[in-house]
């Protein structure tokens, strides 16, 4: 039955006199919401699958709207690891524990890189600028000249263990993805202990005698190993071993 003169004048004034309704305000494009969405691809996706344009499509923006804020890929990338060394927890520098100060911070570096897939990548052949990154390499650098490590010394060990960290994030990071897609390229420790085995004596008699020490280590053993290697090095310690 249809509604009667009455009811649909009623309602034509209700539409005609309803205020339309104001569209939502875009949220604006921040350095902040730039590096969030950044962190949001290489935690989704992998490191492989950041772009400009990724980052874009994940703020529902044009490409025009970053670079405003940033100026290129590179850019990112510093962000990226501005964001992460933000969250790093420096220790005051102790003479008498230095070297375990170190550790600690490098494996908060390694856990953060692990947490994103890949992100170790952009700390590569970087030349920090971030205020964030250099507080992290100022408190490293500070550790290391209170274990009484020579200033020229100490700024050298400070690259090279940031490069092996990086290096270490990013080779755990491509196993973990190997194994994500079958893992036919990974292979278990008894399996390379087997391999190492069989091969031919008279070429390979020490890879054959000692396949159990090549292929030992579980978790992060070899990290500390390593680090730890340079730090006694530095100290003018006999290494120990894992």
């Amino acid at each position: 039955m249809p509604a009667a003169p009455r009811e649909r004048r009623a309602a034509r004034h209700a539409s005609t006199s309803a205020e339309p309704e104001p569209k939502p305000r875009k949220e604006p494009i921040t350095i902040d919401r730039i590096t969030d969405a950044a962190l949001q691809v290489v935690a989704t996706e992998g490191y492989d699958a950041l772009t400009v344009r990724r980052v874009t499509a994940v703020l529902g923006t044009g490409p025009s709207s970053l670079y405003a804020h940033i100026v290129n890929k590179e850019d990112l990338d510093d962000l990226l690891i501005g964001r992460l060394c933000a969250q790093i927890e420096l220790p005051e520098p102790d003479p008498a524990t230095w070297q375990q100060q170190v550790l600690d911070v490098y494996g908060q570096i390694r856990d953060l890189y692990l947490k994103y897939p890949g992100v170790s990548r952009a700390a590569l052949a970087m030349v920090p600028t971030h205020l964030e990154t250099l507080r992290v390499s100022e408190g490293i650098l500070a550790i290391l000249l209170a274990g009484g490590i020579e200033p020229q010394t100490a700024a050298w060990a400070l690259d090279s263990l940031t490069l092996y960290v990086t290096a270490y994030a990013w080779e755990v990071s491509l196993v973990r993805q190997r194994q994500q897609h079958g893992g036919e390229w990974v292979l278990s420790r008894e399996d390379l202990i087997e391999r190492f085995t069989a091969l031919p004596e008279g070429k390979f008699p020490r890879t054959r005698q000692y396949a159990a020490e090549l292929t030992a280590g579980t978790g992060h053993d070899r990290f500390d190993f390593m680090v730890n290697l340079i730090t006694r090095n530095l100290a003018g310690e006999a290494p120990e071993g894992p």
